[in-house]
């Protein structure tokens, strides 16, 4: 950050940096950023780092303007503005939220992680550069590359699918099937990552035009309730809800598959659906992806936060968007089945 702020400072900008972001950023987490930002008379923003970063800088933008709480923001609300642009630099190759129009903030009053939608959260412009993702460690490798797979097969099996989304969602499944084992077992491999980076945007940009949906819905509330990273806490899920949502969309589900390098072209629809959801749990045992349990949640507080998460779960939207819709009832089912 402070050679960004240098390079600035020798284009004639006036830079101030805030370091106080954190992973997962809460409203709490948003007020010091805030007064920086009023201090600084800043006209624009730029969101440098991973997911949380970048979406920090977004609701800063946006609340720099408007004021008021995020929670006024949250969906199905569609924010259009006004907000102060923002340039997202991303560190790492997963979020993809240097293309999206959403930003994630967790309420510290209730822990509920909000999910924030609308044109006013589409970043101006995004620097990606592979350089600045080649120091991430295996398991931030991991957690961010399932993160991008996840965005990619949920923007192609939503209910708001569409065929620009489409052929951004496929093209980053491929690569992803390439490259992400290579990029995890050897964090030098320049082209695996360079190929991890492109594929993430891609699949920001999916699913920005498309929407995420099961996956994404439940996984929130695990890192608002557990502090469990996003992208882990997706993988956890990822095979399970496949499973459970494959039998609404087995066509959608098999060209994945065949994308990933999971099916050909040989395999019937339902035979390469199956293959999907195997090829998931291989890739995250390969990955070493935990249960909960093994990540070392508590299960009496698992279970007693399964009711209140499946009923956050389903305000956010998201599972809405799933090709097959769930009940509360499903989704706490699905919580206690991925536990152990």
């Amino acid at each position: 950050a402070e050679r960004l702020a240098e390079t600035l400072r020798g284009a004639g900008a006036h830079p101030r940096i805030f370091s106080g972001t954190v992973p997962d950023p809460t409203t709490d987490s948003l007020a010091p950023g805030i007064q920086a930002l009023h201090e600084h008379t800043a006209d624009s923003v730029i969101g440098f780092g991973g997911g949380s970063p970048m979406d920090t800088a977004k609701a800063l933008a946006l609340l720099g303007v408007q004021g008021g709480h995020m929670r006024d923001y949250k969906a199905p609300r569609v924010n259009l503005g006004p907000a102060l642009p923002v340039i997202a630099v991303p560190t790492t190759a997963g979020s993809g939220s240097e293309a999206t129009q959403f930003t994630i903030v967790t309420d510290s009053a209730s822990d509920e992680k909000m999910l924030c939608s609308g044109p006013a959260f589409l970043p101006l412009a995004a620097v990606v550069d592979v350089e600045l993702t080649m120091s991430m460690p295996p398991r931030l490798t991991a957690d961010t590359g399932v993160d991008a797979l996840t965005h990619a097969v949920e923007a192609y099996v939503s209910r708001k699918a569409n065929p620009f989304a489409d052929s951004l969602a496929l093209t980053a499944i491929t690569t992803i099937g390439r490259h992400l084992r290579r990029a995890y077992a050897d964090g030098g491999d320049g082209p695996a990552r360079e190929a991890m980076m492109l594929a993430a945007t891609q699949a920001g940009i999916a699913f920005s035009n498309s929407s995420v949906a099961l996956v994404h819905g439940m996984s929130r509330p695990i890192g608002a309730h557990f502090h469990v990273a996003h992208g882990l806490s997706n993988a956890m899920l990822f095979p399970a809800v496949t499973a459970f949502s494959v039998p609404a969309a087995p066509a959608r589900y098999a060209d994945c598959a065949r994308a990933l390098g999971a099916a050909t072209a040989e395999d019937d629809d339902a035979r390469a659906a199956d293959r999907l959801v195997q090829a998931l749990r291989d890739l995250c045992t390969d990955l070493e992806v935990p249960t909960p349990a093994a990540h070392g949640i508590d299960k009496d507080a698992w279970t007693r936060l399964t009711p209140l998460m499946a009923e956050q779960a389903l305000a956010s939207g998201s599972p809405a968007n799933n090709p097959r819709v769930p009940t509360a009832e499903e989704i706490e089912s699905l919580y206690a089945r991925i536990y152990a």
